[in-house]
């Protein structure tokens, strides 16, 4: 390696398979147990090749730096959640990772600013899946890995790489940096708009704390906010203004955010929105410098970034390896990637034979589809008969009425055949509603167990085909029994796996802006587990036990 600029080069491949004698020696006599470094470059031999990398690079231009070691030193710098500066000093100073790389003791290394622009062409295009193929595949012919067994995957929240900001910060931040690219790009042209208090207002960064005056302070400050910024806008598309300020992305980004929070009264005056009145969380920016990260809540959870699923190996033989990574905006529901999960694996030629997950990935046309498409049993709790008579176990819930499809009707518990089947639409899902007679309703012995209306007959609503209907039932019987609290006890391990990216590779935060970089991080934070994980099954490290208090012990042993 040598250090080199931020410039256009080409891909020269070069071989690395042997590691110099001196280096060898060296490293041995400092490490006599080896490291995660050398123990993954002693199983795996060079984990990423140069020719894994030829779309990245032109074929012309001066030679750059190898592909594969960047990629190498990536993986090695977030096993150890480090920075590019301390990453690149790595690689120069360790002699570990000097054995890993297959360079000579007095290689000086490169600039650190290397790491940022190889992670900038990884962003690109996905490439970033590439590394984890790439290791995924060397794994298998190590017998490390294999297809079929089980996995399992859960998902965690990432904040994003800016501040959270209040709606009345996010007005004055964006006005800010739409007025500080104006004055980089057309200082003349902003010049004869400026007011005097702008510079108080716009000069720093926007922090607002608590108004004195309640609700009538914060909207009266975001109105004038909204005057200014409006006033900006105004002038941008006036037919005089150049056309490529309407272009600058500060520019339009303030246009959206107007969009957003402020609407024209009937009097022509610009009012702030109330709260109830803002377009949904996946259509609005939570920071100008950031329009990808999106705010969500999910339960007791409140955040501003993004979503990440990890998926894992879990059979007994062999190590608990991520196969699959999945980056989202943050208001992506669960339920919305198994299917896209189950696809990814299936390119990877990874599939399990049994998938295991929690209930927001599970659904009885996920189930059916998983069966049918790639042959996978989706274990998973399905969201429970909430309905009150399910509820107080005492009233007739909707599995004590046997359908008949072929005949399209209902019985219920007394007897009485359904009058009506039709389609029926519900949240945008679609069901099969049936009805029964009111005549037989009113008339029945046991109407309080199950209705509540006076006046109305019994209704279900049941799944729109009998094979969904049947999965639900059984699956909704089957999660109550030993034997699948058994098998679906496995499903805990992924917490674990999500705690030690968090605790051990700062998966909770990205380093980056933007949806393509962060899945960059979440790419290369998931092959910084794999080599942890498999250094561990190298050296037989028995995996932590779940720690329990001394009470909690001799409760057990009592028991």
């Amino acid at each position: 390696m040598s250090a080199v600029g931020v410039v256009a080069m080409s891909l020269r491949p070069e071989n690395h398979q042997r590691i110099p004698v001196r280096t060898v020696r060296t490293a041995r006599a400092a490490c006599p147990n080896g490291t995660p470094a050398m123990l993954i470059r002693d199983r795996l031999d060079v984990l990423f090749e140069d020719e894994e990398f030829a779309g990245l690079y032109p074929s012309d231009g001066r030679p750059g730096l190898s592909p594969g070691q960047l990629a190498l030193v990536s993986v090695l710098q977030f096993a150890e959640n480090l920075s590019d500066r301390v990453a690149a000093d790595a690689v120069r100073t360790r002699i570990d990772w000097k054995y890993a790389l297959g360079l000579e003791l007095d290689d000086p290394g490169f600039d650190y600013s290397v790491l940022c622009e190889f992670r900038a062409r990884l962003a690109e295009g996905g490439a970033a899946d590439r590394l984890l193929e790439v290791m995924l595949q060397r794994l298998r012919e190590a017998g490390l890995l294999k297809a079929g067994g089980r996995q399992r995957t859960d998902a965690t929240h990432v904040l994003a790489a800016v501040r959270f900001l209040s709606r009345l910060e996010l007005v004055g931040e964006t006005l800010r940096a739409a007025l500080e690219e104006l004055a980089e790009a057309a200082p003349d042209w902003l010049t004869p708009l400026i007011e005097p208090e702008w510079g108080k207002r716009y000069g720093r960064k926007v922090e607002i704390g608590k108004l004195p005056g309640g609700k009538a302070a914060v909207t009266e400050r975001a109105e004038q906010t909204g005057r200014d910024g409006q006033k900006i806008l105004t002038a941008a598309w006036a037919a005089s203004a150049p056309p490529h300020l309407r272009l600058l992305p500060q520019v339009e980004i303030l246009r959206q955010v107007w969009v957003h929070h402020y609407y024209w009264d009937g009097h022509g005056r610009l009012r702030w929105r109330d709260g109830h009145a803002l377009p949904p969380a996946h259509l609005r920016f939570d920071s100008p410098y950031d329009t990808e990260a999106h705010y969500c809540v999910k339960r007791d959870t409140a955040w501003s970034g993004y979503r990440v699923h990890l998926t894992e190996s879990c059979d007994a033989e062999r190590p608990e390896l991520v196969v699959h990574v999945a980056t989202t905006h943050s208001t992506v529901q669960d339920v919305e990637m198994t299917a896209i999960i189950h696809d990814g694996l299936a390119e990877r030629e990874l599939l399990p034979c049994e998938h295991i997950v929690d209930s927001g990935y599970v659904t009885p046309a996920h189930i059916e589809r998983a069966a049918r498409v790639h042959g996978i049993t989706l274990l998973g709790p399905v969201v429970l008969d909430h309905s009150r008579q399910a509820k107080d176990g005492s009233g007739f819930a909707k599995s004590d009425f046997p359908v008949d499809w072929d005949r399209q009707r209902a019985t219920c518990p007394q007897g009485a055949v359904s009058r009506e089947w039709r389609p029926l639409r519900i949240s945008g899902h679609d069901y099969i509603q049936v009805k029964f007679a009111k005549a037989d309703c009113l008339a029945c012995p046991v109407r309080p167990q199950c209705t509540t209306s006076v006046t109305r007959p019994r209704a279900l609503a049941l799944l729109p085909t009998r094979e969904l209907h049947e999965i639900q039932l059984r699956n909704r019987l089957d999660q109550t029994t030993e034997e699948w609290q058994r098998r679906y006890a496995i499903r805990a391990g992924i917490e674990a796996t999500l705690s030690q990216n968090v605790r051990a590779h700062g998966l909770r935060r990205s380093r980056y802006r933007g949806l393509a970089k962060t899945h960059v991080q979440h790419v290369l934070t998931a092959l910084a587990c794999n080599v942890a994980r498999i250094a561990d099954w190298i050296n037989t490290t028995p995996t932590a036990r779940r720690r329990s208090s001394h009470f909690r012990a001799l409760c057990t042993a009592a028991a």
